[in-house]
């Protein structure tokens, strides 16, 4: 059937394939405009009839563009949706595992309706599949100053995120879920976000299990909040208040936040931020968000098992789009070095691993470790020193096209987790058609999810770390050359402090 009852009413979905149904665009949270802008998420209002739910909602302010989704258009206000993939059978007796997905997308761009997560292949290999939005920019993460935390708190995306899972727990029965057996997951901004989630009280017992691809850290502190609120306040010509920022438009707020960001890529003196200006993030407020996820005690982590993943060569997708910063000298890189705080032994490091590398593929290769390789690393050692069940791959896949040769870049992996490799909008993640190797390789990691999410169990030991990708990849102890190699890296950041070295 696609009919399925909801505490707040009747949803009709339609059929994307065999044996699969879409949900989509079902609100799980009031808007948060008007009287509840920059407030915690509401509940949703509850209709009459049934409510046909055959596209996407509206998604979250934002400038950005991507390709096969919707754009933001300012007026759209029903922005806390999520969408829900199951079988023609999901409101039967049998109960599936549940895989819920937050997007990535530096805190300020992207969208549920991305065709990267369609959850028709993770359907087929057994699991029930959720996709949300939430609010992102100003509007999700923004600090608001002089002002209540209670009436406008930090992390209000991070608050959509668990009313989207209060929303699962209380209705994926209906379309065949298990609440019992939830899986969180997501990417970069995504991952960093079921990091959080895994350390804050509020998220406890609504996720069994989590899935974190490249995580980026660390978390903001309250000081860096409250300062991109000023820059923010003063590009938009508002008050730095909780009044005068209130009177700004959404689509005040996202301009002016453009037009920080380019301000900052354009001047040395902006420290980190003139690499690439990432603006938002989870706050640090000890209150919601106690502290970074790495710096928390074992003993408050969640009780849940991990899965770990990173690719190899993180940061050649952001030089590649043209949102980071090239450096192509040794001054230029000493600069990168100081602005960073990076350990006086950690450039030779990487010149002695990649000796015949260009300076601009050192500063890839140590800006995607220290972003994202490392920190996804080092938030999987510390779940596994807490006790949890924790599993760690990386994506090491590569193609050589007529362009050049199409590395292991940020989100490469993720077309291939959820098995959409063929939709056309995923071409430039991974160089073009797949070829029967990558489909093979997707079929694997489809698998992995699927078997995690069920049993906790993604196919290979606590142990060992998988290399996706790798020609080797069959033999789960041998990691092979890109293994050896990346455990070169991580030795390099083992007198680095997180704390110092990120704003």
């Amino acid at each position: 059937m696609d009919l399925f009852l909801t505490v707040n009413g009747q949803v009709r979905g339609r059929r994307t394939a065999s044996g699969v149904v879409a949900v989509l665009g079902i609100p799980y949270a009031a808007p948060p405009f008007g009287p509840d802008r920059f407030k915690a998420p509401r509940p949703a209002p509850a209709w009459r009839g049934v409510r046909d739910c055959v596209a996407f909602g509206p998604v979250a302010p934002q400038s950005a563009e991507l390709p096969g989704a919707p754009a933001w258009s300012p007026g759209d206000e029903d922005v806390l949706s999520l969408n829900v993939w199951t079988n023609t059978d999901g409101n039967g007796t049998a109960k599936r595992p549940v895989l819920v997905w937050i997007h990535g997308g530096a805190y300020t761009f992207g969208s549920s309706a991305q065709p990267d997560f369609d959850g028709t292949a993770l359907v087929r290999a057994g699991l029930v599949v959720v996709t949300l939005n939430y609010r992102l920019g100003f509007e999700g993460f923004g600090h608001i100053p002089d002002a209540d935390g209670s009436d406008f708190p930090d992390n209000r995306g991070l608050l959509d995120q668990i009313a989207a899972l209060e929303w699962v727990r209380d209705n994926i029965a209906a379309f065949g879920g298990d609440p019992a057996n939830v899986t969180v997951a997501g990417q970069s901004a995504g991952a960093t976000s079921v990091a959080c989630l895994t350390v804050m009280e509020r998220a406890r017992g609504l996720f069994h299990r989590a899935v974190a691809h490249s995580l980026v850290g660390p978390v903001y502190s309250r000081q860096l909040a409250a300062d991109t609120t000023r820059l923010v306040a003063d590009a938009a010509e508002v008050p730095v208040t909780a009044a005068g920022l209130t009177a700004a438009s959404p689509d005040d707020l996202v301009r002016a936040s453009d037009r920080v960001a380019d301000r900052l890529r354009a001047d040395p003196a902006a420290g980190p931020r003139y690499y690439d200006p990432v603006l938002y993030g989870p706050v640090a407020d000890g209150v919601l968000l106690p502290a970074d996820p790495l710096a928390v005690d074992p003993a408050d982590r969640a009780d849940v098992d991990l899965l770990v993943c990173h690719t190899t060569e993180e940061y050649w997708l952001l030089d590649a789009v043209g949102s980071s910063k090239k450096i192509l000298t040794d001054s230029e890189l000493g600069t990168f070095a100081r602005d960073f705080g990076l350990p006086g032994d950690l450039v030779p490091a990487y010149r002695a691993l990649r000796p015949d590398a260009p300076v601009l593929d050192l500063y890839l290769a140590i800006f995607g470790d220290m972003s994202f390789g490392e920190y996804s690393s080092r938030f999987a050692d510390r779940h596994a020193h807490a006790g949890r069940r924790t599993y760690l791959s990386r994506f090491a896949r590569k193609r050589v096209t007529e362009g050049g040769v199409v590395r292991p870049w940020h989100c490469a992996d993720i077309p291939f987790t959820f098995g959409v490799l063929d939709a056309p909008e995923v071409a430039f993640l991974i160089g073009g058609p797949p070829t029967a190797e990558d489909h093979e390789l997707s079929r694997r990691m489809v698998r992995a999810w699927a078997d995690f999410a069920a049993t906790g169990e993604p196919g290979w030991g606590t142990d060992t770390v998988r290399i996706w990708g790798a020609q080797d990849e069959g033999d789960e102890e041998d990691q092979g050359d890109q293994g050896d190699t990346y455990d070169g890296f991580r030795a390099a950041w083992r007198s680095a402090d997180y704390a110092r070295v990120h704003p």
